[in-house]
């Protein structure tokens, strides 16, 4: 078993305690993730405020080569940071599992690097001229979560670096070894101190969110710890990017086609086991067509393997923690008890590993926490509606509002409709399609800032005007 080491100041460090990583297809040790001390965190810290003032200064067209460059070195190490991945996380390597993690990883790097803020001239004539420049933060705090843990990792890093910032990375508990990999990688393309990782549990998310010498925290994970962070990062005005919890909604209307958006359906809710955000959670279907989605959508399913990731034949791996097994196990419990109808799944084997089968649950409604709380795993309640003033106002009767889904015939219907879902983005005939030019965040207690594209940059960054 290898014991892994922080990456600090560009060289690894190692440390006193550690703690196993374990795969969840198996329950097997797959690694030793290293448990940084307050000092750890005070000397990244460090490393990264001495490597701010050299990079900053960086030229912009340096700093965009250099994003390059770890595009190209991640790429050119996909499969090892690809089976790293299935291992501690559990997703397969094939199809939309590890493999198209680091794929994604890769192509939002490159798209970012691609991306600038130049000069912008607010007014230039006889009464003066003003412009609008755009400075780096400082030390870039990110703390990632365990669902996508190598694609967020670069979603918080690669925007903080190609802005001029530096960064320190706390990963996850559960899966931090293909972070720490990936750091190293991308220090080969680096100066020393300006990508830094620290591991550990929770209270060193905590003291980076409290440190005075983070200015920024980027955060992506549930509410709860969301609004943790707010309230440790207040005492020294941090800014701060959350991209938190999700109960999507996805609506379909009377005029779809339940056979042509069966395997739509299916993938927006089952992505990566469910195991994450902007993943349909909550699917509302209009009474004249119920039955056939029902139907459609089970068939898909029955063909869906659930399996060890590192297993070819695999389409879908195990839930990632027995935390989550748990609370998607008493989710279906407590909807099959209030009248639920199992259509598929439901009845989880007794292991190796945290296995829960592709579930879907119909004849459930508001009131069972199915439907009322993110499950964040493989299972989709099927709500029955009459009106489609009735689906809106039940779509909207949630406390998050990261994602949404229209699903019909008539675009410029589903449209409408679409403008109605209260949510940072809706998508029609499909959910969770984010691309890395189009800006993402959520609306309520989903966050607040947004991710990708120039709008994800600018929240790297401070504004000076410059009035001469």
């Amino acid at each position: 078993m290898r014991r892994w080491a922080l990456f600090i100041d560009g060289r690894r460090v190692e440390t006193e305690s550690f703690q196993d990583v374990s795969n969840p297809s198996t329950g097997e040790i797959v690694g030793a993730m290293p448990v940084a001390t307050a000092a750890n965190l005070d000397a990244a810290v460090a490393a990264a405020s001495k490597a701010f003032l050299r990079w900053k200064e960086r030229p912009d067209s340096e700093r965009a080569e250099a994003c390059r460059a770890i595009a190209r070195t991640v790429e050119a190490n996909s499969e090892e940071l690809a089976r790293l991945l299935t291992l501690e996380q559990g997703k397969p390597l094939n199809g939309l599992g590890s493999r198209f993690e680091i794929g994604g990883a890769v192509a939002w790097t490159r798209h970012t690097a691609e991306l600038a803020l130049p000069l912008e001239v607010l007014q230039d004539g006889p009464e003066g001229r003003v412009e609008l420049h755009r400075k780096p933060i400082g030390v870039v705090g990110s703390i990632t979560p365990w669902n996508w843990p190598v694609m967020i990792a670069c979603w918080h890093i690669i925007p903080a670096i190609r802005a001029g910032n530096t960064v320190i990375i706390k990963p996850s508990p559960l899966t931090p070894l293909s972070t720490i990999r990936l750091v190293e990688l991308m220090n080969e393309a680096l100066p020393p101190g300006v990508v830094n990782v620290v591991t550990g549990e929770n209270e060193i998310g905590a003291q980076m969110s409290a440190h005075p010498g983070i200015a920024k925290v980027t955060f992506t994970g549930s509410s709860e710890t969301g609004r943790k962070i707010m309230r440790s990062a207040a005492t020294t005005l941090k800014r701060l990017t959350l991209e938190l919890g999700g109960n999507d909604a996805g609506v379909v209307l009377p005029d779809a086609d339940p056979k042509a958006i069966a395997e739509g359906l299916f993938w927006g809710a089952f992505i990566n086991g469910g195991q994450t955000c902007a993943a349909l959670k909550r699917l509302y279907v209009h009474d004249s067509l119920y039955d056939d989605v029902c139907r459609e959508l089970t068939a898909y399913a029955k063909n869906v393997v659930v399996g060890d990731g590192l297993s070819e034949a695999s389409t879908l791996g195990p839930v990632q923690n027995k935390r989550q097994f748990e609370v998607v196990s008493a989710f279906v419990e407590e909807a099959k008890e209030k009248g639920g109808r199992v259509l598929i799944g439901g009845d989880p084997s007794g292991g190796p590993g945290y296995f829960y089968p592709v579930t879907l649950i119909a004849d459930v409604d508001h009131g069972c926490r199915l439907v009322d709380e993110e499950q964040f795993g493989p299972a989709l309640p099927i709500i029955r509606y009459h009106d489609v003033e009735e689906a809106i106002a039940k779509a909207n009767a949630s406390s998050m509002g990261l994602g949404g889904s229209v699903w019909g015939s008539d675009l410029d219907a589903a449209k409408r409709i679409a403008g109605q879902i209260e949510a940072g983005s809706v998508w029609i005939n499909k959910h969770g399609a984010i691309q890395p030019n189009a800006p993402f965040g959520g609306v309520k207690q989903s966050g607040f800032g947004v991710e990708f594209g120039v709008d994800g940059l600018k929240e790297f960054t401070t504004v000076q005007t410059v009035f001469c």
